[in-house]
């Protein structure tokens, strides 16, 4: 092998023309192999594009014995010039002069050329990233990801870490898994028979964190503008193709934003999120529409293309009763409002994103700003077709004395801290939450949330 610098699949397809005659170096796993007794193809891929490289292997130059070993999920290293192609399907191709194979991959690797379920692929987590659809879910996945943190560090937003383990629950935001160093064959219990977390690592119940909201809140009236991109755990039973035990959260908290500025922050947000993977992962998400979702494309510039509709809760729960249509949960001033109602107001009615706000205080947080009408709080939820509700945030409770009494109405205890920032220089603020994998579900088309990140982890499922 020649001293050449390797170049990456995606590298010789963007700037094809320019290589062209000359020897290149491609390293990759074998996609398919084919031919005849004269010459030999394989599409080789590294990861780098959705697209595979064609490799030429002439069988005077490369007996039938040297390519046996060549067999689809095998790595090789190939030199060779860089030729336009003479068949259909790609621009170039190699024309392959030097090889040598890094790994075989025996008759029984589970991803042979045939097609195979997703719930096939879902047991073969381990794997599953070398096909072309979940290796276009990650590479997006990766995309939406650099967006978010490019979004706000252009707009001034400091990156802020909140812990993953806690003493807090984010006002009940889900069922916790604990933390705790103590024997669980042998727990230490207290004189009433209760567990005795004196004696763990912390002295006190630590889980790990299902938000990292109220942590953020006091990085906001500190330094103004910062946002939390990191992972939330959640212990419920929810065995569903919308929920994670494991999933990442994106969540801003702005001091000085008031309701209105926080919908137009999360309606500029996902907005350029969703541009961001349609202007650089095109190949991706144009396989994905062909082969999982025929309008995924359209859909994605549905949301773009449109300014969203801000409705207050109680003006989408007349339009939903007047609307005739009969939905499976019913509908009444005061309820929670279902994935199906909120599609409703989105794809039928308004056929536009909408974003809902002022819902009653009684379905909603404790740290929410009350009204003025005493009934409803000044909070907001994105919603998006296919998907209902995206992002779900709020204009924060700022004055001290409405959020203890909040807070004492409902019985919490131990916020002290929390309530701190509206003892000392309170000020307006605003923030949301995005859960990452919902994002990444609706730019990808996908229909499982557990297709959307590399490992799933859900009820009795922890593998790797």
């Amino acid at each position: 092998m020649e001293d050449i610098r390797r170049k990456t699949v995606k590298e010789i397809f963007a700037t094809g023309d320019k290589f062209v005659g000359e020897k290149v170096d491609v390293k990759g796993w074998v996609r398919t192999r084919r031919g005849n007794k004269n010459v030999q193809f394989v599409a080789l891929n590294d990861g780098s594009t959705i697209n595979n490289l064609q490799i030429v292997f002439d069988l005077t130059k490369f007996p039938e014995e040297v390519l046996k070993p060549i067999t689809t999920g095998s790595s090789i290293h190939v030199q060779g010039t860089l030729v336009a192609s003479q068949g259909a399907g790609q621009s170039v191709e190699v024309q392959a002069e030097d090889l040598e194979i890094y790994g075989t991959s025996p008759s029984d690797y589970p991803l042979q050329k045939k097609g195979h379920t997703l719930e096939f692929l879902r047991e073969k987590a381990h794997l599953r990233p070398r096909t072309n659809t979940f290796g276009a879910v990650l590479r997006i996945r990766h995309a939406l990801a650099y967006a978010i943190h490019k979004f706000f560090n252009d707009k001034g937003f400091v990156y802020f870490h909140t812990p993953l383990i806690t003493a807090s629950d984010c006002e009940g935001a889900g069922a916790q898994f604990q933390v705790t160093t103590l024997p669980l064959n042998e727990l230490p219990k207290t004189e009433d028979g209760s567990v005795d977390y004196s004696q763990d690592f912390f002295g006190k119940l630590a889980s790990l964190t299902v938000s990292g909201q109220l942590e953020g809140e006091l990085g906001a009236t500190a330094l103004g503008l910062i946002y939390t991109f990191g992972p939330t755990f959640r212990a419920e039973n929810s065995n569903t193709p919308r929920h994670l035990s494991e999933f990442w959260m994106i969540e801003p908290e702005m001091a000085f934003y008031e309701i209105a500025d926080n919908m137009d922050l999360a309606e500029e947000f996902i907005k350029y999120c969703i541009n961001y993977a349609l202007e650089h992962c095109k190949d991706d998400i144009q396989f994905l529409n062909d082969h999982f979702d025929k309008e995924l494309i359209d859909r994605l510039k549905f949301v773009v293309e449109n300014d969203f509709v801000r409705l207050p809760y109680t003006e989408g729960i007349k339009i939903l009763e007047e609307s005739g249509k009969k939905f499976e949960f019913p509908v009444y001033w005061g309820v929670d409002l279902a994935s199906e109602h909120e599609r409703y107001l989105v794809e039928e009615h308004f056929k536009k994103p909408v974003i809902l706000t002022d819902y009653p205080k009684e379905i909603k947080a404790f740290y929410m700003k009350l009204n003025d009408d005493g009934k409803t709080v000044r909070a907001m939820d994105v919603l998006f077709p296919k998907i209902g509700e995206i992002i779900g945030g709020s204009q924060r409770e700022e004055n001290y004395e409405k959020l203890t009494n909040r807070i004492n109405e409902l019985g919490l205890t131990g916020m002290d801290w929390y309530v701190d920032t509206r003892k000392y220089g309170t000020v307006p603020h605003s923030g949301f939450g995005l859960g990452f994998e919902r994002l990444v579900l609706f730019v990808t088309g996908m229909q499982n949330i557990r297709d959307v990140i590399p490992f799933p982890r859900y009820p009795k499922a922890c593998e790797y």
